[in-house]
């Protein structure tokens, strides 16, 4: 979804490294990334180009036109950001904090009524208690059940989480068992 402008920009400014949020354990195919992640000059991953990284030590080379994906949080969960949310008093949107909205249910998941998302047929809409664990395209990003309205009560459910918050909210994860592996090949995040 949001591939292609990405790749545009990385080419158009001549970036030689960007920076992403992305952490291992979010989804198998991620648990396989590196801090430094090596790109072709076509954005896409390979996992034979992929250097070691030993004792914490990358290397950043690369021919021209190739670039990093650099992940500084790729090694913190979703337990650890909450916490470093609350020890450093971060402000965060409400939608990360459960609230009322109208929502449906599509492939077991709650999905927000929006301009861009619509109930199918036999989808019913109805108002539920939800928060989202992740935020991105309102195409593809589910909402969870919760009543957690404050920082310790989200810390709380999360402790408890036993799915991942892409595991539990990606519409465009269940493509296939194999969909973000392919969209990483294609140059995606």
């Amino acid at each position: 979804l949001q591939t292609v402008t990405l790749l545009d920009s990385i080419k158009e400014h001549k970036f030689d490294a960007v920076f992403g949020g992305a952490r291992r354990d979010e989804e198998r195919a991620r648990a396989k990334e590196r801090v430094y992640s090596h790109r072709d000059a076509f954005g896409q991953w390979d996992p034979k180009t992929q250097r070691p990284e030993l004792w914490g030590i990358y290397n950043g080379r690369h021919k021209p036109g190739e670039h990093f994906r650099i992940f500084p949080i790729s090694n913190w969960t979703e337990l650890d950001i909450w916490q470093f949310i609350r020890d450093y008093n971060i402000e965060l949107p409400s939608i990360y904090y459960a609230h009322r909205r109208q929502v449906f249910r599509r492939d077991n998941m709650w999905m927000a009524v929006s301009p861009f998302l619509k109930p199918e047929d036999g989808e019913t809409v109805s108002e539920e208690l939800v928060r989202f664990r992740t935020v991105g395209d309102a195409t593809c990003t589910a909402a969870i059940e919760s009543s957690a309205t404050t920082i310790e009560q989200v810390i709380a459910e999360t402790s408890v989480a036993r799915i991942t918050e892409r595991g539990a909210t990606r519409a465009d994860d269940r493509i296939s068992e194999a969909g973000m592996e392919d969209r990483k090949k294609l140059g995606y995040f």
